[in-house]
């Protein structure tokens, strides 16, 4: 198996690529990332995992320039998620529906190259249709992981305030 990529962050917020030995900027991070390139970030001083915290700094700088992916209505839900008790589901389900999504786009561009006698909108028709049905069984999943969790949990979060 081979050794992930290490890259240190020094206090000059400089990140330095061990396995090229040479200092490297975000942007080429986030190259790192869009090659599949697997690696992680550490503090030079302390070795503390940073990994997270440089991947959120290159989507908030991506976010501010050009054309933003996520709306001020997604990411204020997304905040609303943090202490609440499905919280811990909530990143497993956008990372479920994400490979879903990306499952789909790999389908639908190998069907795009294979067409043969489909017109593109029969093509189309029959790919929503699937999605969707994938969609409804993922939700149902997360909606019935989420059920069992709040009856194993005891219920909700004023009940778990009073225990407290």
């Amino acid at each position: 198996m081979a050794q992930v990529r290490v890259i240190k962050k020094y206090p000059n917020r400089r990140l330095y690529d061990t396995e090229i030995s040479s200092y490297i900027t975000l942007e080429e991070v986030r190259q790192l990332v869009v090659d599949g390139e697997e690696f992680e970030v550490r503090d030079a001083k302390t070795g503390e995992e940073l990994t997270r915290s440089v991947l959120l700094q290159i989507i908030a700088e991506h976010e501010e320039r050009g054309q933003p992916m996520f709306t001020t209505q997604l990411l204020s839900q997304v905040i609303r998620f943090y202490g609440d008790s499905l919280q811990g589901f909530m990143g497993g389900y956008l990372e479920r529906s994400l490979q879903v999504f990306l499952d789909q786009q790999q389908q639908f561009r190998s069907q795009l190259n294979t067409m043969m006698g489909q017109t593109p909108w029969s093509m189309l028709n029959d790919l929503t249709e699937r999605n969707m049905d994938m969609w409804k069984s993922l939700q149902q999943g997360f909606l019935n992981a989420a059920s069992s969790s709040m009856k194993a949990g005891g219920g909700n979060k004023d009940k778990d305030k009073e225990k407290s």
